[in-house]
């Protein structure tokens, strides 16, 4: 047998590997896996599903916009799309997301426009089991009220599972509008 031979029985059998990889990969997340991108907003460990958000970006210029309430910082030139830049802290609890080398925006799409979510830290990517979601543990009057679905557990830490959905479709958040 060639080395060519040789060489090239090896890559079939790598992409065999790779092949049988992917579909335990697949049958895994069937049975419940579930992976979010994990962040801090105050002293809140929050997550939202991969599939929801496009990137995590450092803070970029931002340019306010007039009329608009506190929350809204304005918009952001993000390699030529402009980005509304929300501050998800103080749309929540209103006060104002510190600046600081953590912050980040997590880019996302709200009915197809650009839209960005001012956090304190972005922690990264987190696998959750399934079996370990279960119904949110929120006061009554916490602002997350209605805007978080499930709760993670990821050995001692909890992390609230953030919908966007129900987040992006609020009154309050899509009334942008100063009084």
């Amino acid at each position: 047998m060639s080395a060519v031979n040789a060489a090239f029985d090896k890559l079939l059998e790598y992409e065999r590997r790779a092949l049988h990889a992917a579909n335990v990969g697949e049958s895994e997340s069937d049975q419940g896996d579930w992976t979010g991108l994990a962040f801090r907003l105050g002293e809140m460990r929050l997550v939202c599903g991969l599939d929801r958000i496009h990137e995590s970006l450092q803070v970029p210029q931002v340019t306010r916009v007039p009329g608009t309430k506190p929350f809204i910082l304005g918009l952001a030139n993000v390699r030529g799309d402009l980005l509304t830049v929300v501050d998800l802290g103080c749309f929540l609890h209103g006060n104002r997301t510190p600046a600081s080398m953590r912050a980040r925006l997590l880019a996302a799409s709200l009915r197809g426009r650009p839209v960005g979510l001012l956090v304190d830290e972005v922690f990264g990517q987190r696998n959750f089991n399934g079996s370990d979601a279960h119904a949110p543990e929120l006061d009554e009057h916490s602002p997350l009220k209605g805007l978080v679905s499930k709760q993670h557990r990821s050995g001692s830490d909890s992390w609230q599972e953030l919908d966007l959905d129900a987040l992006f479709s609020s009154p309050a958040f899509l009334d942008g509008a100063a009084a």
